[in-house]
């Protein structure tokens, strides 16, 4: 008897419209109690030796949040946006009436699908972020590119002092929303301290400050 790996016979479940696993030869219902066993386990129809493996998710039924109660008392409040749904709240932008579905909640203020895409837009609800600026980046390429320009590094009298502000001031803000270290602006700091400091040697060699 041919023995078979089993994992979910996937069309056959569709067939039987069931979320049970099936044989792959009958097409028979396999019972719970033999699934992701280490031995294998004859099939109770035609007896072919399976092993059956499945995600405990198959068997869990999904389960949906926030889809909003409805409204059973007349005169109750509504969803704008759902007639049938009870209301919880106002939106913080325009004041509609919204259900637990609608409702999307920002840093503790509530606003409709509407106000959200338009905040996002047009830029009106502050808390909302549409970008984030990377100020290690910029610190970093203020104290490298005018180094690694030559021509340019002239420049370095000003921005040097610049990464070091940047790298300083900006040292704890919200970085890229990929995580990643602060090794840039350590780098900035390093380059653009030894960038001041070789241009005061340089402005008090020539200022006759080495003269004997």
């Amino acid at each position: 008897m041919a023995e078979t790996i089993f994992g979910l016979d996937s069309a056959a479940v569709r067939d039987q419209g069931s979320l049970q696993p099936t044989c792959p030869k009958c097409h028979a219902l396999i019972p719970e109690d033999v699934i992701n066993k280490v031995e294998l386990t004859p099939c109770t129809q035609c007896r072919s030796a399976l092993q059956v493996e499945v995600f405990p998710a198959l068997f869990r039924r999904p389960v949906i949040e926030g889809s909003g109660d409805i409204a059973l008392v007349d005169g109750e409040a509504t969803c704008f946006y759902h007639s049938s749904k009870k209301a919880v709240l106002p939106c913080h932008g325009c004041g509609r009436f919204l259900c637990a579905l609608c409702d999307c909640d920002l840093n503790g203020e509530h606003f409709c699908p509407s106000c959200l895409e338009t905040g996002k837009t047009k830029g009106r609800i502050k808390n909302l972020e549409r970008h984030r600026t990377l100020y290690d980046t910029i610190a970093l390429h203020l104290a490298v590119l005018p180094l690694a320009v030559l021509i340019f590094w002239f420049a370095t009298f000003i921005t040097a002092p610049m990464a070091l502000f940047i790298a300083i001031r900006y040292w704890n803000a919200p970085r890229s929303i990929i995580p990643r270290t602060k090794i840039r602006y350590i780098v900035a700091i390093v380059i653009a301290a030894l960038e001041i400091v070789a241009w005061a040697i340089g402005i008090y060699a020539l200022s006759g400050g080495f003269r004997a």
